[in-house]
């Protein structure tokens, strides 16, 4: 059977892109750039302690004091390790990474939602780009922009793009039909509705595709970190050429204890606890306006 050249093919296509539009790329690239140092700059300048104390007050009014209190200890831990500044530089490609996912996928299912064509071109896309090995994602990502951040950022956005896309859909379309209709009868336009019955209503599981975003990009730090993103990748890309079973397990831990506070963290906003102090201002609001009824 004759052999087909679509690996040849798809690299002649990239070849022609970067002869076509080479500033595209040296654009984004520059963006990118800027967006993460001043992201960095904003999470390592100030002393350790402060975000500590940061972090743990958004873990307190998220999820209680036992939150809050593990998020410290484990924060002081990641200090106390020496890992502080590798830390905030994954924090801050992963931010970048998810909010540039969470922009793309959103309006991807809201489309795929309201459109049955687009959800039907959409399936096979995201299926393909869940699918594909991590380490593919880093070849064109490298060839585009370079050895650096750049690449390690572009990479993880598109591998985190699908939870975002899949759950806004299942989401939308999980939506009351009744209450839809409902929003209909009193005459509300597509648009209304979308804004004020959908997306309120959808809000859990598009809060749950955030989580799953993010989930998504820290697990392409080490990957990201063979093309230089900097961070806890290059810590433990690092360990693992030099058999480096201390350095690792550091690292390791360290990526571990990020991905639980935004985990956990993330996950309160989208499961809407009964506890923390967010939601105990939330029921004493209510159980003030009760009477007024």
């Amino acid at each position: 059977m004759p052999r087909i050249e679509l690996g040849a093919a798809v690299d002649a296509f990239i070849s022609w892109l970067l002869r076509t539009v080479p500033g595209v790329f040296d654009a984004i690239s520059a963006v990118m750039t800027v967006l993460v140092d001043a992201l960095t700059a904003v999470l390592s300048d100030p002393p350790f302690l402060v975000w500590v104390a940061v972090f743990a007050l958004a873990a307190l009014l998220a999820r209680g004091v036992g939150f809050a209190v593990f998020t410290a200890l484990a924060f002081l831990l990641v200090a106390s390790l020496d890992l502080w500044q590798e830390t905030m530089e994954t924090l801050a490609v992963v931010l970048v990474a998810a909010v540039i996912a969470t922009i793309i996928g959103v309006p991807l299912g809201i489309w795929a939602a309201r459109r049955r064509g687009a959800s039907v071109v959409l399936r096979p896309v995201l299926d393909f780009m869940q699918t594909t090995p991590v380490f593919v994602y880093l070849i064109p990502a490298v060839f585009f922009f370079g050895i650096g951040v750049v690449p390690g950022v572009v990479a993880t956005t598109i591998f985190a793009i699908p939870p975002a896309v899949r759950l806004t859909e299942l989401g939308i379309r999980g939506v009351d039909p009744e209450v839809v209709e409902a929003a209909h009868a009193f005459g509300a336009h597509p648009r209304q509705i979308l804004r004020e019955v959908q997306l309120p209503m959808a809000l859990p599981s598009i809060m749950a595709g955030i989580n799953q975003v993010i989930m998504l990009a820290l697990s392409m730090v080490v990957v990201a970190g063979l093309a230089g993103a900097g961070g806890l990748g290059t810590v433990v890309t690092s360990a693992v050429t030099q058999l480096d079973v201390a350095g690792g397990f550091e690292g390791g831990l360290a990526v571990v204890i990020l991905a639980i506070f935004l985990d956990r963290l993330t996950a309160a906003l989208a499961q809407q606890p009964s506890h923390g102090l967010w939601a105990r201002a939330r029921r004493s609001r209510s159980a003030e306006a009760a009477p007024a009824r």
